[in-house]
Parts: structure tokens; C-alpha cells; sequence
């Protein structure tokens, strides 16, 4: 009977998709957005010998390095026009959400609504052209500085390559920029994220390959890549039962009299996920941590105290460990803390006589919410650790690649579950607005 049942629902909504014409006009558009950015990551910078950039990552891909390049899908190691990616992007837009939390003027700007926010992307954006300028340009030094066995990584140093790199790698990410603002508009999702995700999965053959390859030659036993698989299986479960759960807060609206009729009375909820900062404490943590060691990587050189503490802040270190689950946990309470207002949140829910059962409105209901995203903070910090922190081991005792990280998982797993329920949302609109027109076809007759 379930099973039926279930493949009525699944022909209903094969048949909602095959009429949706504008959902499958944004899917496509998506592919081929994405199809766009994956070509740019194969462009070459002009006047970079990409061999010396990929001998480079490979001997110091395990720091930062490594993880830009995963999160730009290649485009690093291959030094191409999408090198820097989206990052200086999400970078500003953190940047702008953290300020508009502590400069009154933005805060302001917040709470105006569309307007507000327009000028708030407008701040983002200039403060994106600032952030690529500086690391181009920081690129476009370091490149003239490297040098591997096949010569120097720059064929002819100088302040024209510089001005030439600058510029193409910030019209990059100025490209993608616009790009994702098109996939959130005209397409479906985040494009933004999406972004992100392409640049991960796009090498996740090739990793897979690599792990394969391992245990073909005798690196890891066949039992382990069994393990692995298995521990694969259960994060991706365990992310999805997490990102989903959420702790409903009840609250009640009282009933009105109009007239001589009765409105109101209302229950609804309010919805407080478990992991409200998402994967920002991840990438914030581990990309503190691993400045340190690559600096020193790049230095020939140094005292004595700073290549003991590079040789402590290595992956799979128990210093190393301990400071990324510390980092972790503050980075969710401090991104929570500036997302979610629980003040403005209970005036609000006061404003329109809205109260939680049991707590008294105003200063209440605020500590009251406070308490509750305090302890779901704490079980989401410690959610991410152990997400992170396992996949870590293993990548420092079994030279695993970043991609089968808990970072990069939790990325494609949950950019792929907010596109799904993106997907869903316009069947369901299509399907209503289909009823609707029959009906008013019907009342004509």
C-alpha cells in the first residue's frame, strides 16, 4: 500500500515537472552557468608556466593551498583566470554580515528591506574588487618569487605581468560574482554555493581515482577502503539527519474580535535549526590554521620555536586538533550570535501579539530564545567537530586528498539539499497555480 502509494506521488510529480517549463528554464540555465565556469577554470593566466604552480601544490598541498584549490575546483594548481574563485566574494559578503551587526548605519540598512539590502551588496561588491586586488596582487608576487625544476613560474617578471595578472584575475572573480548573482536569480539555487560545489565535485573522479590507486598498490588495505566507503555512507547520513533536524519553539496568537466575528487564535512554531552557522566555522578554523604552516613551507628558513610550532600545527597533531575543534565551536556560537537576534526576534513576535506558551513577552521570551540557540549551538558545534575531526585523521594518517574532507562533504551535501527543496518549492508553486487556473476556468463555465 506505502509503495503505491509512493508511485503515485512520483508520477504526480514527474507530471507537475514535464508542465513546468519556467522550473526546467532555470535548470537549464543553471547547467550551463556552470558548464561556463568549469571552461574559465582551464584558461590560462597569461605569462605563468602552470608545471612550476602544480609542482608547487603538490609539494605544499597540505596547506592552505590545497583547500583553495579544492574549493576553486583546479583552477589554483592549473593557475587559470578563475584562480582566486568566489572566495573574495564570500569573504566580503562575512565581512559586510559581521559589520552590519556592530556599525549602527549598516544595522539600519538591514532593516529597510529591499532597498537596505541592495546597498548592502553594492558595499559587498566593492569590497569583493578590493579583496581580489590585494590577493592578485599577492599571487602575482609570489608567482615572480617561485621557482621549480622546470625554471621560474613567470616567463617575464615585471610590472606589466603584474598589472596583466591583477587585472585577469580579478575580472575572474568579478565574472563568477555575476555569474552566481545570475544562477540565484534566473536559476535554481544558491549560486553563490553552487559555485563552490561545481569546483568540488568536478574533481571528485579524479580523487576517487587517486584512492583507488592507493589500494591497488598496497598504500591502504582493502579493509580500510572499505572503512572509508562505510564512514562516507554514515557522514553524509549523519549531515543530513542534522542539517534537517530543527527544534520547534511553539507559539501562540491570540484571538481578536472584529465585529462580530472572531479572528486569530492561531498555533504555529517557530523553527531553530541545530547547525545555524552552517559550514562557516569550518572554513574560518582551518583556514587560520593553515597560514601558519604554509608560510613556513614557503620560508627557507627560521628559529628554532616557529618550525616546533609549524611541526605541531601539522595535519593529525594533537595541538592541531584540539585548537580546529576550539576554533570550531567559536565560530559557530560568534556566526549564530550575529545571524539570529534574539531580542529583535522577540520584539517582533510581540509586535504582532505573537508569545511563546508559558514565557511572558519582551525581555522573556528574548532570554528564553537565547537559552534554547545557546544549547542547540553547542550540540551543532560538536556535530561539527566530530564531522570535521574524523575525515582529518585520516587524511593525515593516509594522505588522503581534501576532498573527501568533512569540509567539502558538508558543502556538497548541503548546497545539495537546499537545491532539492529549491526544486521542490517551484513544482509546488507550479502545481497550485495550475489548481487555481482550473478553478477559475471552472467558475467561468
Amino acid at each position: 500500500m506505502a509503495s503505491a502509494a509512493e508511485q503515485l506521488a512520483s508520477n504526480m510529480s514527474l507530471g507537475v515537472f514535464s508542465k513546468a517549463t519556467e522550473l526546467k528554464q532555470r535548470l537549464w540555465f543553471t547547467i550551463a552557468a556552470l558548464v561556463v565556469y568549469r571552461i574559465g577554470t582551464y584558461i590560462p593566466v597569461p605569462g605563468v608556466d602552470a608545471s612550476v604552480m602544480s609542482e608547487m601544490l603538490s609539494s605544499h598541498g597540505g596547506g592552505i593551498l590545497g583547500m583553495f584549490d579544492m574549493f576553486s575546483g583546479g583552477a589554483l594548481g592549473r593557475m587559470t583566470v578563475f584562480a582566486l574563485n568566489i572566495m573574495p566574494y564570500i569573504s566580503a559578503s562575512i565581512i559586510v554580515q559581521l559589520m552590519s551587526a556592530a556599525i549602527p548605519q549598516l544595522e539600519t540598512l538591514k532593516k529597510e528591506g529591499e532597498s537596505g539590502r541592495k546597498k548592502l551588496n553594492q558595499y559587498t561588491r566593492y569590497l569583493t574588487v578590493l579583496i581580489a586586488l590585494f590577493q592578485s596582487y599577492g599571487i602575482a608576487i609570489g608567482l615572480e618569487s617561485m621557482r621549480g625544476s622546470f625554471g621560474s613560474a613567470v616567463i617575464d617578471p615585471g610590472m606589466f605581468f603584474r598589472f596583466s595578472c591583477v587585472i585577469t584575475l580579478v575580472g575572474g572573480t568579478m565574472f563568477l560574482m555575476w555569474i552566481g548573482e545570475q544562477i540565484t536569480a534566473r536559476g535554481v539555487g544558491n549560486g553563490t554555493s553552487l559555485i563552490i560545489m561545481a569546483g568540488i565535485v568536478a574533481n571528485l573522479p579524479r580523487a576517487g581515482a587517486n584512492l583507488l590507486e592507493l589500494g591497488r598498490t598496497g598504500a591502504v588495505s582493502a579493509f580500510f577502503l572499505l572503512f572509508f566507503m562505510a564512514l562516507a555512507v554514515g557522514t553524509i547520513a549523519a549531515i543530513v539527519y542534522v542539517e534537517r533536524a530543527q527544534r520547534r519553539v511553539p507559539v501562540q496568537y491570540p484571538k481578536r474580535q472584529v465585529g462580530n466575528r472572531m479572528f486569530g487564535g492561531d498555533s504555529t512554531h517557530m523553527p531553530l535549526k541545530i547547525n545555524t552557522s552552517g559550514v562557516i566555522p569550518p572554513i574560518f578554523a582551518s583556514s587560520i590554521l593553515m597560514i601558519p604552516a604554509t608560510l613556513a613551507g614557503f620560508a627557507t628558513g627560521g628559529p628554532g620555536w616557529v618550525q616546533w610550532l609549524t611541526a605541531q600545527l601539522a595535519h593529525g597533531q594533537p595541538l592541531y586538533m584540539a585548537l580546529y575543534a576550539f576554533m570550531i565551536i567559536f565560530f559557530a556560537y560568534f556566526y549564530t550570535a550575529v545571524v539570529f537576534n534574539p531580542e529583535e526576534t522577540a520584539d517582533n513576535l510581540k509586535k504582532y501579539g505573537g508569545f511563546v506558551p508559558g514565557i511572558r513577552p519582551g525581555s522573556a521570551t528574548a532570554g528564553y530564545f537565547d537559552r534554547v540557540l545557546t544549547r542547540l549551538t553547542t550540540v551543532g558545534g560538536l556535530y561539527l567537530v566530530a564531522i570535521c575531526l574524523l575525515p582529518e585523521i585520516l587524511i593525515s594518517n593516509y594522505n588522503l586528498p581534501f576532498y573527501f574532507g568533512g569540509t567539502s562533504i558538508l558543502i556538497v551535501v548541503s548546497v545539495t539539499m537546499d537545491t532539492v527543496t529549491q526544486v521542490q518549492s517551484h513544482l509546488l508553486a507550479h502545481q497550485y497555480e495550475g489548481l487555481i487556473r482550473k478553478a477559475r476556468v471552472k467558475g467561468r463555465r
